[in-house]
């Protein structure tokens, strides 16, 4: 195989699996200066799980990179940033003053022998490699792209295994070929791959704690306890993303390194979780206290974090690779793993893009104003959620009484936030990150 790698941290799935219908291309691409800059100052911390096509590099320019339909995830933390002690990956919360303009990709690989994951620095820089909209990438692009990452030293620290590095064409170095491997892979993300992200707002401490979970999945390979095994149904670059996120309260934890036979019927798939994701954090049926106490998840997060999974702000968006490409092709697929007669995932994926409270800032934020309202209007007496939970002891009318508590301060304190974040929107007919055509 010297001379031509297959990107690994893609999903090459059989058995139960849809092919997807449509691609990014019937999307528009963005997002604008302008409707980041809105974003980030509503939300300045936000994590973002994208899931990516599959890579298909064109012959004849370095080394030959394809991957699997499966395709790759990434995870963008706003409000993040690197710290790099002794040149090893790590991150750390960014200043409070200036968080929202920050922010860091991780991306995880079965190349890194050393590392669970990288980070790069800048959301542009990891999401556009630095084109200019409506740039071309062309082979000079692809030269100064990897030049820069270089230059930001995003793989300085990360050793690579040594079957990967065995694959490098005749006369790369070995830092040569990890750059030119990672490209469009761990960083550069358009200049390959179709993407399509789910956004979460998350607070300054619950980002911590993504933070802090974060750091601590590289402690043993940093100190060389253990070697980086990727594995796609163990532990893929779906895990490390879903876990960060229960970190933070949004679902429950996704258990790796699981028995193999157990793990081939239950395991995170990138075009899934972006489904899934989007679900959680918008579908929840916040103005139902029942609904939300027998929720164990979302009950836990109110409790414990002062929070619901499904919240204001989560919004989708989809951008293809780009088009005018020099180096790679750009007819691009990326599947589900789903049910072949009910295809629940597709329906579930269309109704994404076809509901603007999805992908639209305005409509999204309305549409959880009304659901505060409805919660607050048909306010459930305590004594009818007592008798509905068949609380027996005192000690559970207490719990019960002090979720009942907790759930309704929740639900006026983030009514008087909606109300705010659409009064601070301009005029406009929708604000999108990503408008999406029919």
């Amino acid at each position: 195989m010297t001379g031509k790698h297959i990107a690994r941290c893609a999903l090459a799935i059989g058995g139960m699996v849809t092919l997807a219908a449509c691609s990014t291309a019937h999307m528009d691409t963005g997002p604008t200066a302008s409707t980041e800059q809105l974003y980030a100052a509503l939300y300045p911390y936000y994590a973002e799980l994208c899931a990516l096509s599959e890579l298909k590099k064109k012959p004849g320019f370095g080394a030959e990179i394809s991957s699997g339909m499966g395709g790759h995830s990434v995870f963008y933390l706003n409000g993040v940033c690197r710290d790099d002690p002794g040149g090893y990956p790590e991150i750390r919360l960014c200043d409070e003053a200036t968080a929202g303009g920050h922010g860091v990709g991780i991306s995880v690989n079965a190349h890194y022998r050393n590392a669970n994951w990288i980070a790069t620095e800048g959301r542009e820089f990891f999401f556009h490699g630095g084109l200019q909209p409506g740039e071309p990438v062309t082979r000079a692009a692809y030269a100064r792209t990897q030049a820069e990452a270089k230059a930001k030293g995003i793989l300085d620290g990360v050793e690579f295994h040594s079957e990967v590095l065995a694959e490098a064409p005749k006369g790369m170095s070995e830092r040569d070929y990890k750059y030119e491997v990672s490209i469009a892979t761990d960083y550069a993300i358009g200049f390959g791959r179709d993407r399509y992200c789910a956004r979460v707002p998350l607070d300054r401490a619950r980002m911590a704690r993504i933070v802090d979970y974060m750091n601590g999945l590289n402690v043993d390979y940093r100190e060389g306890k253990k070697e980086f095994e990727w594995n796609v149904l163990r532990n893929n670059c779906s895990h490390v993303a879903h876990n960060a996120l229960a970190a933070a309260g949004i679902w429950d934890e996704w258990e790796t390194n699981r028995f193999f036979l157990i793990a081939a019927f239950d395991f995170p798939v990138p075009k899934n979780e972006f489904v899934n994701l989007m679900r959680r954090t918008n579908d929840v049926p916040i103005d139902d206290p029942n609904e939300v106490y027998d929720d164990d998840a979302a009950r836990q997060a109110l409790m414990t974090l002062g929070t619901l999974p499904s919240a204001p702000g989560s919004i989708a968006e989809a951008e293809p690779a780009v088009a005018q490409n020099e180096v790679y092709d750009t007819d691009l697929t990326l599947i589900f793993y789903d049910d072949p007669i009910t295809g629940r995932y597709r329906h579930r994926f269309d109704r994404i893009f076809s509901e603007p409270r999805y992908t639209d800032l305005r409509a999204n934020l309305q549409y959880f104003a009304d659901r505060y309202r409805d919660a607050g209007r048909e306010r459930l007496p305590l004594a009818a959620f007592l008798d509905r939970h068949g609380a027996a002891s005192l000690a559970e009318r207490g719990d019960l009484a002090a979720f009942y508590e907790r759930y309704y301060r929740y639900v006026d304190r983030e009514s008087a936030a909606v109300s705010s974040e659409l009064a601070a929107l301009p005029p406009a007919a929708a604000i999108r990150p990503v408008a999406v055509t029919p």
